[in-house]
């Protein structure tokens, strides 16, 4: 029996190619701005439709699929807080802003036929589960795709912290944060047109290099987990495939 290795990730066995993906579970975290598409606020149902069917690509070929979106197309509490909102009330209408674009993200992905289920920290229970955290792992076992939505369910956090936070306890292999930007740079790309491209970064470089990748909170519960993370643009057709098939996109933060 002739056994010959094509590369890192996929083999041929007697002119059979067998797939070898190298995550088995993946948490996607989305900005809510990612949302809005080309408008100025709110859902663009067809920039959900895209992402719907990326995402589709990725649980066809057996990865188990966790997402926490942010909300911020619809309301930041810091925002508010700075207009003199009480921050804690304005964080809890950010949370309930992510249950709003988990809602419209479940049903994109239900039209391309995905199974979904939607999490919020948060008790609605009329429009989505608690979180529990083995119920979480069962669905993904099962195939299902697995939103979480009301951040960590507390004031002061971001859904950067939702997501590592969420990756830990899901055991996921690595946090993919998907973004408008191809990458980490050593400057703002949009704004500096000599910034320059990180294929590969470590957690340590980043914090001394002062880049923006997660707010603090959450970079550093992601190093202390030893949890990678990718930095991709989400936006481009095919991406999440090629990252999650080991493909060189984006910048991977690892220790």
């Amino acid at each position: 029996m002739q056994v010959k290795f094509l590369n890192t990730y996929s083999l041929y066995l007697h002119n059979v190619e067998i797939s070898i993906m190298p995550y088995k579970r993946i948490l996607l975290k989305l900005s809510g701005e990612a949302l809005m598409g080309n408008r100025q606020y709110g859902i663009d149902p067809e920039r959900l439709a895209e992402y719907a069917e990326e995402i589709k690509t990725v649980v066809d070929k057996g990865i188990e699929v966790a997402i926490v979106i942010g909300g911020g197309n619809i309301f930041r509490g810091i925002a508010g807080a700075s207009k003199g909102m009480d921050r804690v009330q304005g964080d809890h209408m950010g949370m309930l802003a992510t249950v709003i674009n988990g809602l419209a993200l479940q049903s994109a992905c239900e039209e391309k036929g995905i199974k979904t289920r939607l999490q919020s920290a948060i008790k609605i229970n009329e429009v989505a589960e608690p979180f529990i955290r083995r119920r979480a792992m069962r669905h993904l076992e099962k195939g299902r795709v697995v939103i979480f939505g009301g951040g960590t369910g507390n004031p002061y956090f971001t859904t950067d912290s939702a997501a590592v936070l969420r990756a830990i306890e899901i055991e996921a292999d690595v946090i993919l944060k998907g973004t408008r930007v191809d990458g980490i740079y050593t400057a703002d790309p949009e704004k500096d047109d000599s910034a320059t491209k990180f294929d590969f970064i470590s957690f340590d470089d980043v914090l001394k290099k002062g880049l923006k990748v997660m707010d603090t909170t959450a970079f550093t519960l992601s190093q202390e987990n030893e949890l990678p993370i990718i930095v991709f643009d989400m936006n481009t057709p095919g991406n999440l495939l090629k990252v999650v098939s080991g493909e060189n996109i984006g910048t991977k933060v690892n220790l």
